[in-house]
């Protein structure tokens, strides 16, 4: 019979799932005998090789394994799909190039459907993709719904230009072109992730329509732990993550915190800089009510010599006040907030370290109360960062969400590009936080504002979103900096998130020129200071405090 087919199975480490795909495809009406699979082994470290060969001869498929570039779910895509290309051009110019994952189950007619709809006139067939059934029943109610949200909005977007699509999805999963579409096109974009999407794009450009049509049917894996950067297991992950792991400082009552708290200790710090108007508040109202309940057991303020007596009321108020350029003297004076947080681990001892900003003008117990709330009797969890209401206040008027620029227009688009799984912190800058001084010691921190942003995405990589969670606090408002001002703060955290992206790229220097003062150049600090694990023994400063507020 001749070829009409050949599909193409991308797998990096797919042990486990690659025998239900390959079931499924030994299932298809098609005669076996009129289609092809080629599995590209992407860099496998597993035994996927070994079971693609073991399922091969017991199904009787028409099976080749090629190796991928290892550069990513699209490179190993493109690889695949060019070979299939040549294979099947040699036997009719628009035979179908199918692709599916190695996680995916293919329906019995996937095949016949997709060739019925090119015999039609359709040039590239998207396929309905469905979750698992027994994954999707696991998944929380919450998930559920913001897909159902989601994929109504979708399709609203997908009908904008083609008015018959009966779904919205274009994914790996289920693409199908015929092999003169997809040398049209010049192939698949080898991206590194959502190649899916960047195809869409390119045939659109070729003006070439998908049809996407409901009954080309694959069921896919609802794991959240994909090895893409990028689609449905991203989006799954970040959804429980926002059904599971957001909170609100309400939920957290003293005497609730006092009894997860048990032998954990707390040490509280609040970096300062003239924070005299401010730092007396921040202490007596939001961290001393908990530390005489006995939920802190170290009040440390961290202070760059201020010259309007904010180390002294601090002190004043209970506090153990350390200049953080006696600290750690080996590395030079401090050279900004992050390396203040960084020196304060020197000389803390609390399993766990909860930062307050000391400039904050309408301080809460809540602040503190939902920061540890969701940590304290958690092992699992080992970040809380807070994120609160951020209204500007512009003379006598305040105007809701006008607080956060940077926030706004470089932290989280920096996040949404690179590091998706992180897209759902409202306030990922945001000063005050929880963490687990395992975690602190073991990362890097950037000297200056880049260090929440840092912290953040280290946490991530070290152990996974689900050990991360947020708190909103309530409303907060922060002395406001000029404009011109905050560039060099946006300067400092493009610095931290470029040292981590995979490309390895280096920031040299810190130099921000500024235009309006012809030509005067400032010097921002983007340089890190090293774990503290890497340091002999993690040594402690030999002003190490235990001081109780």
């Amino acid at each position: 019979m001749e070829l009409k087919a050949v599909v193409v199975v991308p797998a990096r480490d797919e042990q486990e799932t690659i025998g239900d795909c390959l079931l499924a495809l030994a299932d298809q009406t098609l005669a076996d005998d009129a289609f092809e699979i080629v599995v590209v082994l992407d860099d496998c470290r597993d035994a996927t090789a070994d079971v693609v060969a073991r399922y091969a001869a017991a199904t009787g498929l028409r099976l080749s394994t090629i190796p991928g570039p290892g550069r990513g779910a699209g490179a190993a895509r493109r690889t695949g799909m060019d070979a299939a290309a040549r294979v099947i051009s040699r036997h009719r110019p628009d035979g179908l190039i199918a692709c599916t994952d190695a996680d995916s189950r293919p329906a019995p007619d996937w095949l016949e459907r997709q060739l019925v709809h090119i015999e039609q006139g359709a040039r590239a067939v998207a396929g309905l993709i469905e979750l698992e059934p027994e994954h999707q029943s696991a998944l929380p109610q919450a998930v559920l719904a913001r897909r159902r949200r989601d994929a109504a909005a979708r399709l609203q977007r997908v009908r904008q230009l083609e008015p018959n699509a009966e779904h919205h999805h274009f994914a790996g999963a289920s693409i199908g072109i015929t092999a003169s579409a997809y040398r049209e096109v010049g192939g698949l974009e080898p991206v590194t992730a959502l190649e899916d999407a960047a195809f869409a794009a390119r045939l659109h450009e070729h003006g070439i329509a998908i049809a996407r049509p409901a009954d080309v049917l694959v069921r896919t894996s609802a794991r959240p732990d994909g090895r893409a950067a990028r689609g449905l297991s991203v989006d799954l992950d970040v959804s429980i993550w926002l059904a599971h792991r957001r909170h609100v400082a309400s939920e957290f009552t003293p005497d609730l915190l006092a009894a997860r708290k048990g032998d954990s200790t707390v040490t509280v710090v609040v970096p300062t800089k003239d924070c005299a108007e401010t730092i007396d508040g921040v202490l007596t109202r939001a961290v001393k009510p908990l530390a005489e309940l006995g939920l802190v057991d170290e009040l440390v303020v961290i202070d760059a010599a201020s010259a309007d007596g904010t180390a002294e009321i601090a002190a004043a108020a209970g506090a153990t006040v350390v200049q953080q350029d006696e600290v750690a003297t080996e590395h030079g004076p401090a050279l900004g907030k992050g390396d203040a947080m960084w020196r304060a681990l020197h000389v803390t001892s609390g399993e766990i370290v909860g930062f307050l900003d000391g400039d904050t003008l309408d301080p809460q117990p809540s602040h503190l109360l939902g920061l540890l709330g969701p940590i304290l009797g958690d092992d699992s969890l080992q970040l809380v960062k807070g994120a609160f209401e951020r209204p500007l206040q512009a003379g006598d008027r305040q105007l809701a969400n006008e607080g956060g620029r940077v926030t706004e227009l470089m932290a989280r688009p920096l996040l949404n590009l690179h590091e998706p799984r992180l897209a759902g912190f409202a306030q990922p800058l945001a000063g005050e936080f929880a963490a687990r001084r395992g975690l602190l010691a073991a990362i890097p921190f950037p000297v200056g504002y880049g260090v929440e942003i840092a912290v953040l995405i280290d946490a991530l990589r070290r152990h996974g979103l689900d050990a991360l969670a947020e708190c909103h606090l309530g409303t907060r408002q922060n002395r406001h900096q000029p404009l011109r001002a905050l560039g060099e703060m946006a300067y400092a955290i493009l610095a931290a998130v470029e040292l981590r992206l995979p490309a390895g790229r280096s920031v040299i220097g810190g130099n921000y020129l500024r235009p309006w003062e012809n030509g005067t150049v400032a010097a921002v600090p983007v340089i890190e200071r090293p774990p503290l694990t890497s340091l002999e023994g993690g040594r402690r400063d030999e002003l190490s405090s235990s001081a109780a507020p």
